[in-house]
């Protein structure tokens, strides 16, 4: 099944062109013409999406539980004609996209189950008490409740599973927040055929149309129009740290403001203890080649950092090197994306202290792994070593003592996830540690390597700044639904007006 793009945007169940087109860069096949958003067409999807939530926001949950299934199934039913426009205009695997799309499916199902299971809602009773003394207790009643339309923001490395009808967008129209989405322009084919799906279950389910719009493209004005639209109630996003932190200063500079749920980047610190290396270093080192050049080293997950002590470092430094040495050049999503990865390696190799272990030669949309060394006192002096590389980079950090490495796993800023390598030998120098990453990182996991996130009720997939904006949040898992709803109390309400789930 070939798709050809027609170009327009959704909005409330139109398709309309504008007079301005971009063109799409694939990675390979036939570049198509889209149409540029529009601060009129945002304020268009938005009115529409705040009309939208007056019925949908107080739908049921067996409602918008057949309509977020529905969703998935229409994507299944697009599957051939999604991998082909994906791959071309990603550059991604078939294999990689087919699986992507498998997660986002699934994803959707999800929460179409748990919301039916009802334990999102926190439901809560205190009876009255009118003997008591001194005051007597009301009856007080509480449940979580949809804060209104919600915007969302397109990721440019999952053009599924964190874009058009991923996470973001099924976690709030779970919740019962209709949303718009602010479309990715490196995959806008990808975009386009995922809101057809998700149009056509609006049809099937008999939805308001306004609950879900797509804008594609569009200058900085279509995205500044959207996180300040005064009926917009909150803001998924997945990106750049610089964008992030632009689009938040945006939410909480509005006259409302509003919580801005961005993921900004991590470079994912792994501590690599004593005698696990001891027992299976080159394993070790093996495996982070793996997760190091998984999709071209561009997951939010990629383990850029490796801590080792500095005796043990040539054991990790020589497997990590052979692996990577085998390891092709590899597109990237985009040129852009691909030369902010020749320009993060051009700051490592540059920076004091740090010796190559693995150069290479990229060009263009091309990716090739690189690693390096930095001895801990070098890292510790040099703020700018922690900052992300988008790619398959590695930095590995020597440390002299157990010392060094505590103070190295206290200079990371905010991290998605930490990772420990340990045996059971390590295990004082793991309890001494786990202190720290706590308080570092969203996920803290042991004997493995953090690229694939868990799609389940107990991943959090965030962290303290800046690896996101809200380190209460999660945009994976069944607690991406609280970012998108409000305790409401309800104080001697009458049965016959309280909502339904109560």
């Amino acid at each position: 099944m070939t798709f050809t793009p027609h170009g327009k945007h959704l909005i409330a169940g139109d398709w309309i062109a504008t007079d301005m087109k971009f063109s799409s860069e694939p990675a390979h096949g036939p570049a198509h013409e889209f149409s540029v958003g529009t601060v009129d067409l945002v304020n268009t999807a938005c009115e529409a999406a705040e009309e939208a939530f007056w019925s949908y926001g107080y739908s049921t949950r067996e409602a918008r539980a057949e309509f977020l299934e529905t969703i998935a199934d229409e994507i299944e039913a697009r599957a051939a004609a999604i991998t082909e426009i994906g791959t071309q205009e990603t550059g991604l695997p078939v294999a990689r996209l087919e699986g992507e799309r498998g997660r986002t499916t699934g994803q959707l199902r999800l929460f179409a189950g748990h919301i039916l299971d009802g334990d999102y809602l926190d439901r809560r009773h205190d009876v009255a008490l009118p003997e008591r003394t001194p005051l007597p207790r009301p009856d007080i009643r509480l449940m979580q409740r949809p804060i209104g339309p919600v915007a969302v923001f397109g990721a440019s490395n999952f053009p599924l599973a964190f874009s058009t009808a991923g996470g973001d967008t099924a976690s709030a129209l779970a919740a019962g927040c209709p949303v718009v989405v602010k479309g990715h322009s490196a995959h806008p084919g990808t975009g386009e055929i995922v809101a057809e799906a998700i149009h056509a279950a609006i049809k099937r389910c008999g939805v308001h149309p306004g609950v879900f719009s797509l804008v594609q493209g569009g200058k900085r004005d279509v995205g500044t129009g959207l996180v300040q639209h005064p009926l917009i109630k909150a803001v998924g996003f997945t990106g750049s740290l610089a964008g992030g932190r632009a689009l938040f200063d945006l939410c909480v500079s509005r006259p409302e403001p509003i919580p801005f749920f961005g993921e900004l980047g991590s470079v994912n610190p792994m501590f690599l203890l004593p005698e696990a290396v001891s027992a299976r270093g080159a394993e070790i080192g093996k495996g982070w080649a793996g997760s190091l050049t998984m999709g071209a080293g561009q997951f939010c997950t990629n383990p850029g950092i490796a801590v080792v002590m500095a005796s043990q470092a040539d054991t990790i430094a020589d497997a990590a090197r052979e692996a990577l040495s085998a390891v092709g050049a590899q597109v990237m999503l985009t040129d852009g994306i691909a030369a902010a990865y020749r320009q993060g390696r051009d700051r490592i190799a540059g920076a004091a202290g740090v010796r190559e272990v693995l150069t290479s030669m990229c060009n263009q949309r091309d990716a090739t792994p690189y690693l390096f060394v930095v001895k801990g006192a070098d890292w510790l002096g040099n703020h700018a070593l922690g900052e992300e590389v988008f790619g398959p980079l590695g930095l590995l950090v020597t440390v002299e003592n157990a010392e060094e490495m505590l103070a190295v796993a206290r200079s990371f800023e905010g991290q998605l996830t930490a990772t420990l390598h340990l045996d059971a030998g390590d295990t004082d120098l793991a309890r001494r540690l786990m202190p720290v990453l706590e308080r570092k990182a969203g996920r803290v996991l042991a004997n493995g390597f953090p690229t694939g996130v868990e799609v389940c009720d107990a991943m959090v997939h965030g962290g303290p700044y800046p690896a996101s904006t809200n380190f209460g949040a999660t945009s994976v898992g069944t607690m991406a639904i609280r970012r998108f709803l409000r305790p409401v109390s309800y104080q001697n309400l009458p049965e016959a007006i309280l909502p339904e789930d109560l």
